[in-house]
């Protein structure tokens, strides 16, 4: 292929900061500092045995953008040298990397495992989609390992989790959760979302496969999709990357452009969030409207042991339950000045959302229930405002509330 890569050799040295402003980068003859945009479908050939030899695998090259093009390849470089994986596919969305990641590696009479705790749109992959294509699924606490070994079967092909949970964080075992799954022959997926790759790594777990919404703290700044699976060459080439260049959940060149530009500051703005988030998480425990707060970084969660282990920091999201249920849930999002009201996080703003009533909307009341998702329950995604300002904020807002709720008691 044209251009040049940095010299390989020289970045196994380099720590992820670096890696994350100079890893994969690849120029042109032209010598850009930043990373080219390739806005292109197709590539040209020298001549018809050139593509002809591409196309079979027999020399390098970029053939075609759905599956191969060099600002995608850049980002997926760059995500191996952060992750530690030795290759990686980038996606459109988040739910892109989930579905393929899942869908490239099993067929009709396979079998999945996977904990309940996970997003609403991962629950219906797992209880919906596959068991539409002859997969049967079985859903397990997460943190119950005797319940991840009885849900194993003969035909069990994978084993999936996120970690920490949406929306509750809660932090499940993943180096023992992978035993479980190599000793039954089976592979580990992973979505590490919430720890990010800065804080957790779950390939040194023993997790196989590891997905991302890039859309969160890769981009961090509200601007696009995308997501990225990541693992070893062979599963990839095995699995993923036949199935990619068939179906198409494919990243826009333009989307992995402004992906890759991000990571150059991912070490800088995760730092700050998880600063902020883990000050509003001891901040908020001291606020009497304030029933319970879950924060891995904190010595009250329930799992802190495992966290402590298996995390270098917290996160930068928090959970928090406000007294009065819904009502009272929905008086402090609405009165919150900085924080704004959104499903999204890992934003440079601030995120607040209801979980009852967005993400897991559609899981049923006895489901919501089991997973401690209750009508008081919100999920806050820290930002890179001010900590100060950001807990102010907070006060104010519950104090609001709680107004409101002794006028609506009084009444």
């Amino acid at each position: 292929m044209s251009g040049q890569h940095q010299n390989q050799a020289d970045q196994k040295n380099w720590r992820k900061a670096t890696q994350l402003v100079h890893g994969g980068t690849l120029r042109s003859g032209f010598g850009e500092m930043s990373e080219g945009l390739f806005l292109t479908q197709g590539f040209a050939y020298n001549t018809a045995e050139e593509a002809e030899a591409r196309f079979k695998g027999d020399a390098d090259g970029f053939i075609y953008s759905r599956f191969s093009n060099p600002t995608i390849a850049m980002f997926e470089d760059r995500m191996c040298a952060l992750e530690g994986a030795e290759a990686a596919r980038a996606t459109a969305t988040g739910m892109a990397a989930v579905t393929a990641a899942m869908l490239c590696q099993v067929e009709a009479g396979d079998h999945v495992v996977a904990a309940a705790a996970l997003f609403g749109s991962c629950r219906y992959v797992v209880e919906t989609l596959l068991p539409k294509f002859g997969v049967a699924s079985t859903l397990v606490d997460g943190n119950d390992l005797e319940a991840w070994k009885a849900a194993m079967r003969p035909e069990t092909k994978v084993l999936f989790l996120e970690s920490p949970t949406n929306p509750t964080l809660e932090v499940l075992d993943i180096a023992a959760i992978s035993e479980i799954a190599h000793e039954a022959g089976a592979k580990l997926v992973v979505d590490n979302v919430f720890a990010t790759p800065l804080w957790q790594s779950p390939l040194e777990l023993g997790a196989d496969v590891v997905v991302y919404s890039a859309t969160k703290h890769i981009d961090g700044q509200g601007r696009c999709l995308g997501g990225v699976v990541l693992s070893s060459a062979e599963w990839i080439n095995d699995n993923l990357h036949n199935f990619m260049r068939q179906t198409g959940p494919s990243i826009s060149p333009f989307n992995a452009w402004v992906l890759l530009k991000s990571l150059e500051t991912l070490p800088v703005r995760v730092a700050q969030q998880t600063s902020n988030a883990a000050r509003i998480a001891n901040a908020l425990a001291d606020h009497p409207l304030v029933a319970r707060v879950l924060y891995p970084g904190r010595e009250d969660h329930p799992q802190y042991e495992i966290a402590r282990r298996q995390m270098q920091r917290g996160s930068t999201m928090v959970a928090f339950e406000v007294m009065g249920g819904r009502r009272a849930a929905f008086n402090v999002s609405n009165a919150l000045e900085i924080v704004k009201i959104s499903n999204n996080l890992g934003d440079a703003k601030s995120l607040v959302t209801h979980p009852t009533t967005t993400t897991h909307q559609r899981l049923t009341d006895e489901d919501r229930a089991s997973l401690g998702i209750t009508e008081g329950l919100l999920r806050l995604s820290a930002g890179l405002e001010d900590g100060d300002d950001l807990i102010a904020d907070l006060y104010q807002a519950l104090d609001f509330a709680q107004h409101a709720e002794t006028v609506v008691s009084a009444a």
